[in-house]
């Protein structure tokens, strides 16, 4: 909000900000989850392998993760809605590119400046609501917005495999220049939220320091580097899942689309459960608890994948196996951010590119054993069992003396 002698922000219709910004924040799940049923058609048209094919995620995760460190420091000194536009647009005409790529390489190049871009709607959304809002107004406005947020991968794949029933891969890269060419004329309507007098020169000097008092504190790095593991064996699913129940079970793209979603509707579940677990207990009471269920539900998911189990045994499986996956997280997110308020976008940008660093270069690895069910769970089984040591030997959440910052 306005400091003494500062102008304040505009005035802005909350509804017209909520979709806006709830659009806006859905750029980073669109981009990866909506071509997912059609990675497999992928790979065969620009004759590339399955692990090629998965790389053009890889590209798309490295982008949004990169994109975030420099264009939140970026709004703060010149504004939000400069780099808001510029991102929006760069955006739209990179997916039109990705529509016309006539090569895998040419399609993970181009992924890569469709993930920097992207990036912006995703960072510079918070930002904007801080502008706006404070106090408990602004924490219903975030809450609104993860929840747009959670639902973009229940949608996406749903829509992308609904899609493919007109068009191909190459339509879908299409729509996704279509929806941000959409966004960008609102953007352009949207007024700017930082006023001139709350931007700062701090240049590299001053995100220095805020990224030096963040990487020392340990409940901050085990809960970044637990949470970061965590993700690879979600992207390790993202990856690989489409050749497994396409390929190895020979569901079509669109039962894959409709399966990928209520698997997307358990991860919302596990984090509601842990909600209500949090009535009870503390979020250090049930960090390394919860990542534990997580590793014991992918060990039986790499049993059934082992056992070649049928269709009807292994989706219940795999959908326990997501759903733990969404237990532990928001958990570790609140004790890694709680602890530097003088420093919370910092940490959080820190917090929310390490995972996508992690999960675009280390989920493709799962691949070196090929693109079946077991190499989906056993990637899975193992990124949550070295999650639950860094939670546990690295955080040790309970056992963190120092106080708090005031």
């Amino acid at each position: 909000m306005s400091e003494p002698g500062v102008e304040a922000p505009p005035v802005v219709r909350t509804r017209r900000l909520l979709l806006l910004l709830g659009a806006l924040s859905t750029f980073g799940p669109l981009s990866i989850d909506l071509y997912l049923p059609a990675l497999p058609a992928l790979a065969r048209q620009l004759h590339a392998s399955e692990d090629a094919a998965q790389w053009s995620i890889s590209a798309c995760m490295v982008g949004l993760a990169v994109g975030q460190l420099f264009i939140g420091p970026l709004s703060d000194r010149v504004g939000r809605k400069r780099p808001l536009l510029i991102g929006v647009a760069t955006y739209a005409v990179a997916s039109l590119l990705c529509a016309t790529a006539p090569s895998i390489t040419t399609l993970v190049l181009l992924r890569l400046v469709q993930g920097l871009a992207g990036s912006a709607g995703m960072v510079v959304v918070e930002a904007m609501v801080r502008d706006l809002y404070e106090g408990r107004r602004m924490a219903r406005i975030l809450s609104l917005l993860m929840l747009v947020g959670g639902s973009a991968p229940i949608v996406a794949p749903v829509l992308g495999g609904q899609l493919l029933y007109v068009t191909d891969w190459r339509g879908l890269f299409v729509v996704l220049a279509a929806i941000s060419a959409l966004l960008l004329i609102a953007v352009v309507a949207l007024p700017e939220t930082l006023v001139p007098g709350l931007r700062h020169a701090g240049g590299l000097r001053r995100a220095r320091a805020g990224y030096a008092a963040v990487v020392r504190d340990r409940m901050f790095v085990g809960c970044t580097l637990g949470t970061s593991i965590g993700s690879i064996a979600l992207f390790v699913y993202i990856s690989i899942s489409a050749f497994v129940l396409e390929g190895g079970y020979g569901v079509s793209p669109q039962v894959f689309s409709l399966i990928f979603a209520v698997n997307s509707v358990g991860l919302v579940l596990g984090g509601w459960l842990n909600s209500l677990l949090l009535r009870r207990f503390t979020p250090e009471q049930l960090l390394v608890a919860e990542s534990l269920v997580a590793v014991g539900a992918s060990a039986v998911a790499t049993v059934a994948a082992l056992l070649h189990a049928p269709l009807a045994v292994f989706l219940p499986i795999l959908f326990l196996t997501i759903m733990s996956g969404g237990l532990a997280s928001p958990n570790a997110t609140a004790l890694a951010l709680e602890r530097h308020p003088a420093n919370a976008g910092t940490a959080a940008a820190l917090f929310g590119s390490t995972g996508f660093l992690f999960g675009a270069v280390f989920a493709p690895l799962a691949s070196l054993g090929g693109t079946g069910a077991v190499a989906m769970t056993c990637g899975i089984f193992g990124a949550r069992i070295a999650s639950w040591l860094a939670y546990a030997l690295v955080a040790r959440p309970g056992r963190v003396t120092a106080p708090l910052p005031p």
